[in-house]
């Protein structure tokens, strides 16, 4: 399968996978950062989000699968990986089964425990608006105010809002995989997974996805973890506190 990518920069190749339901575009300002730090920086669309392909089956294996696929089409070795949530279980699996390609892992706001779907509410509101015949984006958030009440989650998810034909909107997402297989994105690393290379957790304080008690386990499959902890930050850790969060990257890498 041949992700969609945006590519920027020179150096030393550093690949960042976004989270569930967002997309390469999500990070395109942190980014430009990177490659302007001196790193060849590969902003990738998962399956089923963004402008990379749709297919019905989607999990962890897979999605682990695209990524080693696509450093062979891009001839890309010893590289650094990071990922946000749902792309930090892509993150963790990829260095996992390939310890030989991923020099240095960074794993955002995410544990490799189990996660149960929590998603319903706002795969319900997207389902109802990709069914709505909308005729502009000011109604498309309207809309979706009536289930995802957070303005800067409904603002993330409007990105995936695209223009189909003249007068139809549309989203980029493959919804109906996306809901098939939910129980998916919430799947545990295997435990008998270790990646013994310097890896970085980074998690908001505000965010409830890793917990102290999580600290363990996360050593336990990777020895060489550090954590930092993003004050005044929540899941979206990247966004909220960008400053913050690109030292700690740039300090680890």
């Amino acid at each position: 399968m041949e992700l969609h990518s945006k590519i920027l920069g020179e150096g030393k190749p550093f690949l960042i996978l976004h989270g569930f339901l967002g997309m390469s575009d999500n990070w395109k300002t942190l980014g430009k950062q990177f490659a302007d730090a001196g790193y060849k920086v590969h902003l990738i669309d998962q399956r089923n989000h963004g402008k990379s392909p749709h297919t019905d089956d989607f999990n962890y294996n897979l999605l682990a699968e695209d990524i080693v696929e696509y450093c062979k089409t891009k001839n890309l070795k010893d590289i650094i990986l990071m990922g946000h949530s749902m792309g930090g279980k892509t993150a963790m699996l990829t260095a996992v089964l390939h310890p030989e390609l991923v020099r240095k892992l960074i794993v955002v706001d995410i544990a490799p425990k189990y996660y149960a779907p929590h998603h319903q509410d706002i795969l319900a509101g997207l389902t109802a608006l990709d069914e709505a015949k909308l005729a502009s984006r000011g109604e498309a958030e309207d809309f979706l105010k009536k289930f995802v009440p957070d303005t800067g989650t409904r603002l993330f998810l409007l990105k995936n809002l695209y223009w189909k034909t003249k007068e139809k909107l549309a989203l980029k997402l493959n919804l109906n995989s996306l809901k098939d297989n939910i129980e998916d994105i919430g799947a545990a690393l295997p435990a008998q997974y270790v990646y013994d290379k310097p890896t970085l957790f980074i998690k908001g304080e505000k965010s409830g996805y890793i917990k102290e008690e999580d600290w363990a386990g996360i050593k336990d499959q990777f020895s060489k973890a550090e954590m930092v902890s993003i004050p005044g930050a929540g899941h979206w850790v990247h966004a909220e506190k960008r400053k913050e969060f690109f030292n700690a990257v740039k300090d680890f890498v």
